[in-house]
């Protein structure tokens, strides 16, 4: 694959996943949500640090975070550009692309978004609000809305530790550079052995 189709690949990713947290943005209140199917529903939340919700504490927490990812994502740009040079394979290329396309849809949510929308607590978000956004530069919050509830109830007293409890899969509330980031990670590992074919010595 060639740099331009990856580039191209980026480009789409990036477009759908901006696109989509745009519309969440500004058609919904924080914790909307609205049920597409009883298992796929639209939930809207703002994760203000890595995944799963973690965050690293303190004023600086934030900053040194978006910083790390913007760090990370030029070692995985760089990565990209090698494999391309190199003859890498098309999968090999696809996944990095794919990876790239993910974390920088969430670089430029913690970059900017916090200077380009207003609060989104009790109220509709505004896209260039004159009051000015709800935090500075490098301090903005990642929008999720993809929330697959595929099993709520209580589980049976017969499994261990966990019976009688009220149990729900799956809970995590994601987007979709989450899902292109998991999709790149997933390919290198189902297609290892076509992603680093080994040479003959």
């Amino acid at each position: 694959m060639s740099l331009k189709k990856a580039s191209l690949l980026i480009l789409v990713v990036l477009l759908i996943d901006q696109i989509s947290k745009i519309y969440i943005k500004t058609n919904f209140i924080l914790g909307d949500e609205v049920a597409v199917l009883s298992w796929f529903k639209i939930r809207f939340i703002e994760n203000p640090g890595m995944a799963w919700g973690f965050e690293l504490p303190g004023n600086y927490g934030k900053l040194i975070l978006t910083l790390f990812r913007i760090v990370a994502i030029a070692g995985i740009g760089y990565w990209l550009w090698d494999s391309v040079k190199k003859n890498g394979s098309k999968v090999l290329i696809a996944s990095i692309a794919l990876i790239f396309a993910g974390a920088l849809g969430n670089i430029l949510d913690s970059v900017f978004y916090g200077i380009v929308f207003n609060d989104s607590l009790h109220q509709v978000a505004t896209f260039l609000p004159e009051e000015g956004g709800y935090s500075s530069l490098f301090h903005g919050k990642v929008v999720d809305m993809l929330y697959f509830p595929l099993y709520q109830g209580y589980l049976p007293e017969w499994v261990p530790f966990w019976g009688g409890e009220y149990f729900r899969f799956f809970e995590p509330v994601f987007n979709i550079a989450d899902s292109v980031i998991f999709i790149g990670v997933v390919m290198l590992l189902i297609f290892n052995k076509k992603a680093f074919p080994k040479t003959e010595e």
